[in-house]
């Protein structure tokens, strides 16, 4: 308990360092236009880091960084080396002024320490894609350029579009720009509604499981109790597919109905039934150490021992609980079944009461459809676009359009365009270390899957992004802000707007990408707009190095911590 309480107070002093590590993201443009001062700067970034809490509600991107390594190699002190080796290389950027990016050092540590930890337990020719999700470090590596170059073709279109001289074409690409982002957004609310139901039912565990499966029968053809379970998963897909399959009209129809209404019409119809039985006997096992067992087993003969045996055991919780569930027996009959099944600990059986009373299927399934609900975001991207086609009307046709008056109002559209990237760089980059703090509460058993995450993590991480932020990050502003290219108020709002913009694209797609290569990405797409001489290049190419250089550097790093960790806790 004492390591992952340490772990976590790092995780959130790396989050701390984030913040005013990235701090020149939000803030260099709106200071090297000065639309506002430092101090005025850092303050609003803040609080629109922090604001990211209320509109982010899948934490999509958290959850990818938590699967960055698979469950059987993450221990505490596997987080722990990664979290010194991402701590030591972002203060160490941030003191020579490179704007790096904090998120790729965190899966640079993460992976590094964890592969150096399989390595040592598993030997020298181990895979290395069977410790990390080569599905998200892929990913993460190709947004290394996506992400930079989304921002540079964006921050062009948009500085194209406003600076157009005929306000009536330039109102017309708005609404037609508008209208295409809220059908993709739509869809990325459609897509991951369906995700997280197939999650809800197991889908994606037992189409595993088969694979898995599978592999080995190809070595061990014969093995009975390999075909048996093979058999036992298939039939577990297929039940779990067929009952998806009747919610897919549903859930395909979530704007007319609602997540509690598609809920209801599970629960009415059965469908929750089978689930419900499984989801509690989990929430049973848990409370009674089960993930504590799990947690141990790889490292732990005796551990390991009894988590065999609690694992198959506990299978039988189901029996009671479905009797429970269906009102034929009552809670303390269901406890004494329980009991001469796996025995209840006594200081667990007041949690287990708790969890078996409060237990409630349909809010549950509820609370999973709800969590893709990406209306805010859309209702702001409509805001925001409104907002822009106002003011350019009432400037450039209510007002008679000066020098003066259009640069005073990408001024105040600055303010708008700033706190917009700010919420998207307190949404993605929080959502990295709440992550790491869930893998560790995973390892240390204190909860399951990252579906369970309390309610206290994303306050302290986005709490904690925001008073880092409020810190500043002087010597990377001055990079940012003047050294890539000489930027205007017009400039800053096409830049920021920009990398608002991809941020909330990458984070609607669980995608964890860096907040800096986004918004040098948009301030060289402003530059190139200009002319390409008015990008400083040799800076540009210096920064891409850092980038390149980082998930490597902090693997490496994070795996000799690892090593040095290692022999202190033998």
């Amino acid at each position: 308990m004492t390591l992952l309480i340490i772990i976590i107070a790092l995780a959130l002093i790396f989050d701390y360092i984030n913040g005013f590590h990235d701090a020149a993201n939000s803030i260099a443009t709106v200071v090297s236009t000065k639309v506002l001062t430092p101090f005025q700067a850092v303050l609003w970034a803040a609080l629109f880091n922090s604001v990211a809490f209320w509109i982010f509600k899948d934490h999509a991107v958290a959850n990818s960084i938590s699967k960055t390594v698979y469950k059987d190699f993450i221990t505490l002190p596997v987080i722990f080396s990664g979290l010194l080796a991402a701590i030591f290389w972002n203060l160490l950027t941030w003191w020579y002024g490179i704007p790096s990016s904090s998120s790729h050092t965190l899966i640079g540590g993460f992976a590094g320490a964890a592969i150096a930890h399989a390595l040592m337990i598993k030997g020298i020719d181990f895979s290395w894609a069977k410790v990390v999700d080569s599905d998200t470090i892929v990913k993460t590596i190709l947004f290394i350029f996506l992400a930079p170059i989304i921002g540079i073709i964006i921050s062009i279109f948009i500085s194209i579009v406003t600076i157009m001289r005929n306000i009536w074409w330039r109102l017309a690409i708005i609404v037609i720009a508008t209208a295409g982002t809220v059908l993709m957004f739509d869809k990325f609310e459609d897509t991951k509604i369906k995700e997280n139901v197939q999650k809800f039912y197991s889908i994606d565990k037992y189409q595993k499981e088969v694979a898995n499966i599978n592999e080995e029968l190809t070595k061990k053809q014969e093995d009975s109790s390999l075909i048996a379970a093979l058999n036992l998963n298939k039939e577990k897909l297929e039940k779990a597919t067929s009952t998806y399959n009747h919610l897919l009209p549903f859930l395909s129809d979530f704007d007319n109905l609602s997540a509690d209404k598609i809920a209801a019409i599970a629960n009415d119809s059965g469908w929750l039934k089978s689930v419900a039985v499984s989801k509690l006997k989990d929430a049973v096992r848990n409370a009674n150490d089960f993930l504590v067992l799990e947690a141990k087993a790889p490292e732990d003969k005796i551990a390991k021992a009894e988590y065999t045996i609690a694992k198959d055991k506990t299978e039988g919780y189901k029996a009671p609980l479905k009797l429970y569930l269906a009102g034929e027996i009552n809670l303390d009959s269901a406890l004494i079944v329980i009991n001469g099944i796996y025995p209840i600990a006594d200081k667990n059986t007041d949690n287990i009461k708790a969890k078996i009373t409060k237990f409630n299927i349909e809010k549950a399934f509820a609370g999973e459809i709800d969590k893709a609900d990406n209306s805010i975001i859309v209702y702001g991207i409509i805001g925001a676009a409104l907002l822009f086609m106002i003011v350019y009307v009432y400037v450039e046709k209510i007002k008679t359009p000066t020098a003066h008056s259009v640069a005073y109002m990408f001024k105040k559209l600055q303010l708008f365009s700033s706190a917009a990237f700010s919420i998207g760089h307190g949404g993605n980059d929080a959502q990295k270390v709440m992550g790491i703090i869930g893998a560790a509460l995973i390892a240390n058993g204190s909860m399951q899957e990252f579906s369970q995450l309390p309610s206290w993590v994303p306050v302290a991480c986005y709490l904690a992004i925001g008073l880092g932020t409020m810190s500043g990050g002087w010597k990377i502003v001055k990079t940012m802000g003047s050294k890539i290219t000489k930027v205007t108020p017009l400039e800053g709002v096409a830049a920021e707007t920009a990398g608002a913009f991809t941020l909330f694209f990458t984070g609607q797609m669980g995608i964890p990408v860096s907040t800096t290569h986004t918004i040098t990405g948009s301030i060289i797409g402003v530059g190139a707009t200009k002319r390409l001489s008015a990008v400083r290049w040799g800076v540009t190419t210096n920064l891409l190095w850092a980038w390149i250089l980082t998930i490597p550097v902090s693997g490496i790093l994070a795996a000799v911590t690892y090593l040095i960790v290692h022999y202190f806790l033998k």
